[in-house]
């Protein structure tokens, strides 16, 4: 009974715990993947918004060349007025702070401020040898059709950043402009809408180790990406997730996956215990029900062969004496109340179980049905050498009851009594009042009841098995018979029981 069991819990924990174990295991080899996902997706989030400030801020700067090659061609080779076209594209953007134009000859340079204008200017002519190839290099971008503004490197001491482009009159252009002021002025409201309520942002000077815009009042900001500027490559735009990091994305997702696989491994425990217990019970249901159409069969076979052999005895005109053929018929008598009492018992108990027993309350006496009991059995068990006794209380113990009923449990409880009494053949029926309730107790020094098996002995069909207790025949149902019956009576049970000592079993019947 026990292996069947055993194996299929094995097989149960095992279908659970192997997949269960995978994918926990695959749950955290799979954290740096997921990291990587979300790690790429917002550097996806990232290179959209760079790509939409940067787009934006080449169109500001692309108008500002073309206002200048206006003015250049409206001009024609009139420097002063050249000045005087140009400098309104100074004093509209603050963050330009001089414009410097030189043909392609490198001849006629013009250096144009908010103020005044230079020509000749030396430092002007330096500056374009210094970036001949670049220079050379837009021009053939510009034979090609396309105008390209090319950012050079900073002067860091006036913090200004040039960039340079070629005009469509090929006249070399160069602004000088002020990164800070062009940040705040131009990209910030740019940043903030495509960075929408989702991302934190911030602009950050690299070379001056500084923050020149946070979107956080008090500027601390750990971007969880940055890139830098197409025309300000010292500057770089960083972007954080607002209220998360992606290492804490990455965690609470797995930490979720986690849970659920942990809730999900309780459910799938839950049902697999309840389905082990389930099935551990058929198939111990199923053992004893087998147990007990085996001792059922022993216990109706034994009285049927002394009937039968008995009988044939008489029949046949074998017994010679009057002694030993009223010998015989007592036997036989005997034998037909035994396999009345276990057929009776079985009947009883399936009406029980189908509710077709019809209880019939009546008042009655408990000292009167325990003596009464007490006679039918006293010459009985005293034949078989056992000392039985009353002890009845002296109170009148008049409670409502079924009295066949009652009678069944009692004497199941003295039956029982006799075949687990060893060398001790000593059994009282005893009567009295417990608090609000009358009981009838039946006592004996028998063999007792382990602490284990007290809370399985009112189970159908259940059978001590223990030491030499396997050797006694029962069917198993004369206990879970006074169970029902007390139940029926809104009673109870109570029993208190030493291995080796004997037990008590009281019935305890409520007055009202």
């Amino acid at each position: 009974m026990v292996n069947p069991v055993k194996k299929i819990g094995l097989f149960l924990m095992l279908f659970i715990c192997i997949p269960i174990f995978f994918l926990a295991i695959r749950e955290l080899y799979s954290l740096n993947e997921n990291e990587r996902i979300i790690e790429e997706i917002y550097n996806n989030q990232l290179e959209s918004i760079l790509f939409s400030v940067n787009q934006y801020s080449n169109d500001v700067a692309r108008s500002w060349f073309m206002k200048i090659q206006t003015a250049s061609e409206n001009s024609g080779n009139d420097n002063r007025k050249l000045f005087e076209l140009a400098k309104p594209i100074l004093s509209e953007n603050s963050a330009v702070k001089y414009i410097f134009i030189s043909d392609s000859l490198n001849k006629n340079n013009v250096r144009i401020d908010s103020k005044e204008f230079s020509t000749n200017n030396d430092g002007l002519k330096t500056f374009i040898k210094t970036n001949q190839k670049i220079i050379s290099r837009l021009y053939q971008y510009k034979t090609s059709g396309f105008a390209k503004i090319e950012p050079l490197l900073m002067d860091r001491e006036k913090n200004l950043q040039f960039w340079l482009c070629i005009t469509d009159n090929r006249k070399i252009c160069t602004i000088a402009i002020d990164p800070d002021l062009f940040v705040t002025q131009n990209l910030i409201s740019k940043i903030q809408s495509v960075a929408h309520d989702e991302f934190n942002a911030v602009v950050y000077d690299s070379l001056r180790n500084s923050i020149v815009y946070s979107s956080e009042q008090d500027g601390v900001i750990i971007p969880q990406q940055k890139k830098a500027f197409w025309l300000i490559p010292s500057y770089t735009l960083g972007i954080s997730l607002k209220g998360a990091t992606i290492e804490e994305l990455v965690q609470e997702r797995s930490h979720m996956n986690l849970y659920l696989l942990f809730g999900l491994s309780v459910l799938m425990f839950a049902f697999a215990w309840f389905g082990y217990r389930n099935i551990k019970r058929e198939v111990e249901l199923a053992q004893i029900k087998s147990d007990f159409v085996s001792n059922v069969s022993h216990e109706l076979r034994t009285p049927l062969a002394l009937i039968n052999m008995f009988a044939e005895t008489l029949s046949m005109g074998r017994v010679k004496s009057d002694e030993k053929r009223d010998e015989y018929y007592s036997i036989i008598q005997q034998e037909t109340e035994r396999l009345s009492k276990i057929v009776n018992k079985i009947l009883n108990f399936s009406k029980i179980e189908a509710h077709k027993w019809e209880y019939r309350f009546v008042k009655t006496n408990l000292n009167e049905l325990a003596g009464n009991i007490f006679t039918n059995y006293k010459f009985h068990l005293e034949n078989k050498g056992f000392e039985f006794l009353l002890e009845l209380a002296d109170d009148e113990l008049e409670i409502m009851l079924d009295k066949e009923a009652a009678s069944e449990a009692i004497i199941n409880l003295i039956d029982n009594a006799v075949k687990y009494s060893d060398n001790k053949k000593h059994i009282v029926i005893r009567t009295g009042r417990e608090r609000k309730s009358s009981f009838i107790e039946v006592e004996d020094w028998g063999v007792g009841i382990s602490s284990e098996n007290q809370k399985k002995i009112f189970d159908k069909f259940f059978r001590v098995t223990e030491g030499s207790l396997h050797n006694t025949k029962g069917t198993g149902l004369g206990l879970t018979l006074v169970k029902h019956i007390m139940e029926a009576h809104k009673g109870e049970i109570k029993l208190t029981s030493t291995p080796g000592k004997g037990s008590s079993f009281r019935l305890v019947f409520p007055v009202e």
